[in-house]
Order: C-alpha cells, then structure tokens, then sequence
C-alpha cells in the first residue's frame, strides 16, 4: 500500500515508515503544500496512494462523494508517533489496498 502524507503529518512519521519498507509521499516533497484539500485528494487518487491526514475536511469531501484511494485519518495529538507509525503499519500489512478504495480507517 502506497500513502501520501498531508502537510501537518510529523516528519518523524515519514521517517518511520520509510525505516519499515513503506511508501510514502509528502505533500511537500510533491511540491504540493498549501493546495487545497480538494486537489491534495485528487492527486493521491491519481497516484494511487491512500492518504493520511488530521484534517478533518478530508473526512466532507469523503462524505460529499468525492473519490479517492483511501483515507486514514487521526486526530491531531491523540498518539505518539510511534503509535500513529504501529497503526499505520497494521492497516498496511492488513488491509487489501483495493478495499481502501473511498473507504476511511480512522485511527
């Protein structure tokens, strides 16, 4: 499973899914900070890559019927970042990425 990081994701999150094997985006090393949530979506769809995200305006857009790859969303500080990277991973080695398809795991 591929994953595209919002701005607001910790850089020690990246860091420890990278060490893990995972594939993740950030939205600043697409050049994409400060696009709006709507092309932020868009453009992990079309990479394929789930997003993950504390911006609880991804969870409208999701309702609204926007489509999208996959979102995992947390609240902002509710977990260390070794927490969030241990939940992460479980969606990871878990979940089939087609079953992510317009589909939120909320952590």
């Amino acid at each position: 499973m591929k994953f595209y990081l919002d701005e607001h994701i910790p850089k020690g999150v990246v860091e420890g899914l990278r060490r893990r094997g995972v594939d993740v985006l950030t939205a600043q090393e697409a050049g994409r900070s400060g696009d709006s949530d709507e092309k932020q979506l868009a453009f992990a769809a079309r990479e394929g890559r789930v997003l993950i995200t504390f911006d609880d305006d991804f969870l409208r857009l999701d309702a609204a019927g926007v489509p999208h790859k996959g979102i995992v969303f947390s609240q902002t500080g509710r977990y260390t970042v070794g927490e969030l990277i241990e939940r992460v991973m479980l969606i990871a080695n878990v979940i089939d990425p087609n079953d992510m398809k317009n589909h939120i795991e909320f952590v």
